[in-house]
């Protein structure tokens, strides 16, 4: 594994777990809500099941997940992507990433950063989980299937 020093960031790193820490702190004093992501935009797409007032606020918080790497570009140019897997293997992979949180209760945005933050004892089990089957995963398909 080689390493990409010109491209490691720990102070924009830093200060983007900072600002999510914020926001997400924000979310929850000033609404009441966890900023998970999948719980946000479920209940989005379950908008009649939603209580009442919170379909604004979802549908701003989603807009600005969207519009922020357009405003980024504005300031700083935005790194190349380049895909090396098939869509078919992405359109899995998204629907295993979908199925994961609804069993896990949650993804690592609402388990990680927020349930980590309220120390839950299970998010941190559900952290772990997501983590552990990240690394096999990539462990796998990188090294075995590579």
């Amino acid at each position: 594994m080689n390493i990409n020093w010109p491209e490691f960031t720990p102070i924009a790193a830093l200060i983007g777990g900072v600002v999510i820490g914020i926001a997400a702190s924000f979310l929850a004093i000033f609404n009441g809500r966890i900023a998970g992501i999948s719980g946000i935009l479920s209940q989005l797409l379950s908008y009649k099941n939603a209580p009442k007032g919170h379909f604004t606020w979802r549908i701003l918080f989603i807009l600005g997940l969207l519009l922020s790497g357009w405003a980024y570009q504005i300031f700083h140019p935005l790194p190349a992507i380049e895909l090396t897997s098939s869509m078919p293997k992405m359109i899995i992979a998204g629907l295993l990433v979908g199925i994961g949180t609804k069993l896990g209760s949650g993804c690592t945005s609402g388990h990680g950063v927020c349930g980590l933050g309220r120390l839950s004892s299970r998010s941190l089990v559900a952290t772990l989980s997501f983590m552990g089957a990240g690394f096999f995963a990539c462990y796998i398909f990188l090294h075995l299937f590579n």
